[in-house]
């Protein structure tokens, strides 16, 4: 078990994909300090200031734990808010044609309403940055990717998957493929909004006609075959990709707006 103690300053430190499992910070500062990519499931933190805290976790409501503050569960009030922000995110889950069609469709005008604000803000906003986040355009690249892997790879079994406009997160992502396909660099965003419009309407031409036997096909696991996924399994991936990382975009356009 690591330990730090008060004589360890580590105020503005990063923990960036670090397993901090068992670790004990006593009378420690953490001011500033930035967690990316750690599990800090189980954690217990007590007489702790939390004021000016960012605490962002996608997989909040996965699983049966809770998240309590101050004693208060408060993962569903987040989710609940969350909704209100972005109408069809409640519906992200569907177990149905119907409900896929539904909530592509709300995914399809919740992401056209932000393409307009990107295209209202100042010149060069679609690449800047925000933390060291992706920037918009990335994450738009990251999505094309992401319909790439669990409906061209996995659902419709294409040999070739990858658009080479597409953001890999990390090598695991497209594991046993020549990243190389891949664009080095800092493409045109309008080449961006080709690729994406394309991935866009792939999806929901396949799921106009797909049907509630199609949903239950087995498909193996793009990264991990010996877990098995189905037809609605992988869309469903997509539609949590699709929905998070609208939220980042969101965040971080509203603070490039904050700046400006």
């Amino acid at each position: 078990m690591t330990s730090f103690t008060g004589s360890d300053d580590l105020q503005a430190a990063t923990f960036s994909d670090v397993n901090l499992e068992a670790a004990t910070f006593n009378d420690v500062n953490l001011r500033r300090a930035r967690f990316t990519n750690a599990d800090l499931g189980g954690v217990v933190m007590r007489a702790v200031d939390l004021a000016g805290a960012d605490l962002d976790a996608p997989w909040l409501l996965d699983g049966e734990r809770s998240f309590l503050v101050n004693g208060v569960d408060v993962a569903p009030l987040v989710e609940a808010e969350l909704v209100k922000h972005f109408p069809g995110r409640a519906g992200r889950r569907p177990t149905d044609p119907e409900g896929l069609r539904e909530n592509w469709a709300a995914l399809e005008r919740a992401w056209a309403a932000t393409l307009a604000r990107v295209a209202i803000m100042p010149e060069g906003t679609a690449d800047e940055s925000v933390d060291g986040e992706w920037s918009f355009a990335q994450t738009l690249r990251h999505l094309v990717l992401a319909t790439d892997v669990w409906l061209r790879k996995a659902v419709l079994g294409i040999r070739h998957p990858f658009h080479p406009l597409g953001q890999p997160h990390s090598e695991y992502e497209t594991d046993g493929y020549d990243l190389s396909i891949f664009t080095e660099g800092t493409p045109s965003y309008e080449s961006v909004l080709a690729a994406r419009a394309d991935r866009v309407a792939m999806v929901r031409t396949f799921i106009a006609s797909a049907t509630p036997e199609d949903l239950l096909v087995p498909r193996a696991n793009p990264w991990a075959p010996e877990y098995p996924e189905t037809t609605l399994s992988c869309l469903r991936t997509i539609l949590e990709e699709e929905w998070e990382h609208l939220r980042y975009a969101t965040r971080d356009l509203d603070a490039l707006q904050a700046s400006a």
